[in-house]
């Protein structure tokens, strides 16, 4: 297996030699990496990895030679062998089949039935409807199907219903260098434009200097400010989870923005915005911003775009603990509220087509707590967005 992975780190162009592969061999026989998952990847890293530009490479390679999960936590200690959780079927089920299966009764319901189910399981399983394993219509498991349920071990999301996901998901930024398909969006963007001249006077005042050298007889050079648009942004990026369908759009109009706007500060959040956000996806477990910080560092005249597509639990925007990642000590929709009274200029852009809105209960949610300012990431959507942010 680890020759695998060093042939394959190479395949990818990371540049890894012999050298560092025995010093990786010689770190694991003295058990650095404390025979975990997440220990082990920290470690091979930062041995074979000698260029940050590669870091992508490595993750990508690790995630396909290395398919672990690591726990939860929060009181959940079973250990769940890795062969349970291989892909073993795919299983569809009629539309009839589908309206039979009840949701568990609410997400506390559920994580109660998912340590139970803990306690009691022996073996690996495989179909049926109570037993954590694949292909069933069990709440907890991969690769079957179920209203509400705990995703365990699934390379990506299929049925986009879970309310918990049990594995380490790894996101990537957006690429702000992209290049655009349409520049209608940098169109539709300068209705928020408020020029001014701030600044030191580095830049030539053609028409003042002739004024100037005319009044005076001689060259009378005049400097000015930059002239730059003064409006000031913060962006907000759902991402990863079913963000990924709409990566092309977004990253058009994170590139956009780039350009647009000389005041400009993006974070990401995944679902909802809760009690922390992050400027960099491969640290945001590590290199967070408190919600909280952030709504008193930038003052109440800043215009906040909020881009995602609120396709999420109903659970992750009214429940505590609802988050389909972690705990959340207070629902999404406070900390929503939160965010929409600090800054009164305040729009969410969603990717989704706007017909499809009525089906996800979750975006008519989020768009009662927006105040009804949900547009959707078109071209006429963004001029209604930006005249909104104008007003």
């Amino acid at each position: 297996m680890f020759v695998n992975f060093f042939t394959e780190l190479k395949s990818a162009g990371v540049p890894v030699t012999l050298r560092e592969y025995l010093t990786l061999m010689q770190a694991l026989q003295a058990d650095l990496a404390s025979r975990r998952v997440e220990d082990f990847y920290y470690l091979s890293r930062a041995t074979l990895v000698k260029d940050e530009r590669n870091i992508d490479k490595f993750d990508r390679v690790f995630g396909h030679v290395f398919k672990g999960l690591e726990m939860l936590g929060d009181g959940l200690e079973a250990e769940i062998p890795a062969e349970w959780l291989k892909k073993l079927a795919e299983k569809y089920l009629t539309e009839d089949e589908k309206k039979q299966i009840e949701a568990m009764g609410g997400l506390e319901k559920l994580l109660e039935t998912l340590k139970k189910r803990l306690a009691e399981q022996k073996g690996r399983h495989q179909g049926g409807s109570k037993w954590i394993g694949t292909a069933g219509t069990s709440p907890f498991g991969a690769y079957g199907y179920n209203p509400e349920g705990v995703r365990i071990g699934q390379d990506e999301s299929r049925h986009r219903r879970a309310v918990k996901v049990w594995d380490k998901r790894e996101f990537k930024d957006l690429d702000d260098a992209v290049e655009l398909g349409t520049r209608n969006i940098k169109l539709a963007l300068r209705r928020l434009r408020k020029f001014a001249r701030t600044g030191a006077p580095d830049e030539l005042d053609l028409d003042g200097t002739i004024q100037g050298t005319a009044h005076k007889g001689y060259l009378d050079i005049h400097m000015r400010p930059e002239r730059h648009n003064a409006v000031k942004v913060l962006l907000f990026f759902d991402i990863g989870g079913s963000m990924d369908d709409h990566i092309k759009a977004t990253e058009e109009l994170f590139s956009a923005t780039r350009t647009e706007f000389k005041h400009m500060e993006h974070f990401y959040f995944h679902n909802c915005i809760y009690e922390k956000v992050w400027k960099e996806n491969r640290r945001r477990f590590t290199a967070v911003t408190p919600t909280w910080d952030l709504l008193h560092t930038y003052p109440h005249d800043y215009k906040v775009v909020i881009v995602g597509d609120a396709a999420m639990s109903p659970y992750e925007i009214s429940a505590q603990g609802g988050s389909v990642e972690h705990y959340n000590d207070e629902p999404g929709a406070t900390w929503l509220e939160r965010v929409t009274r600090t800054y009164p200029a305040c729009v969410w852009l969603n990717p989704t087509p706007e017909a499809h809105w009525d089906f996800t209960h979750s975006i008519s949610m989020v768009k009662q707590l927006m105040g009804g300012r949900m547009y959707p990431l078109t071209l006429e959507g963004l001029d209604k967005a930006m005249r909104e942010l104008v007003r």
